[in-house]
């Protein structure tokens, strides 16, 4: 458990479809024992049939913000992984309706988090039934560059296949670590 007088310093691992973020999520947890904060979308887009409003990305930044705010307390070693966060519905929120709710983007201009690792798209597309966009994964990696450098956004990118890519992320966040 943290004490109340440390600062939780959150990791959040962000990119486009199919670039391992939630594997990278998971292993750093495991890594640097602490808790990871899954991704809500993954949970609440699987009875959706990819039909999705505005108001279920509403629904998913809510759900997201609720679910880092229950695990923060679980949070060993003053660390949290978050694997995505609510930059992520303005991003979808952006591409499917053409704006993103004023909540969303007040909400993204309060809520910090001290590292990003963005996902490099050199991994080979994996097919799954919540992902959307094979073909538009340089897109989304542009878009991901521009909105974490609009927000200030402290952020590494991570690239390799399979194990290297886990020990690159590994590395970027000891890095920051060490420096803290």
């Amino acid at each position: 458990m943290h004490s109340k007088n440390n600062k939780v310093i959150k990791i959040a691992v962000v990119g486009p479809e199919s670039t391992g973020k939630s594997t990278m999520a998971s292993y750093l947890a495991e890594k640097l024992d602490t808790v990871c904060v899954p991704e809500y979308a993954r949970f609440y887009c699987q009875k959706l049939n990819k039909q999705y409003t505005l108001q279920d990305e509403v629904n998913m930044f809510y759900g997201q913000l609720a679910l880092e705010e229950a695990l923060t307390s679980s949070a060993s070693n003053n660390l949290l992984i978050c694997d995505t966060t609510i930059l992520t519905v303005k991003i979808w929120s952006d591409h499917l309706f053409g704006h993103t709710p004023v909540a969303v983007t007040d909400e993204i201009s309060l809520r910090k988090y001290d590292l990003y690792l963005l996902m490099d798209i050199d991994l080979p597309w994996e097919d799954d039934p919540l992902r959307d966009f094979p073909n538009e994964r340089e897109h989304f990696m542009k878009v991901w560059k521009k909105e974490l450098s609009s927000i200030e956004a402290n952020y590494s990118i991570v690239s390799g296949l399979e194990n290297q890519r886990l020990e690159n992320g590994l590395k970027a966040v000891k890095s920051f670590l060490i420096n803290q």
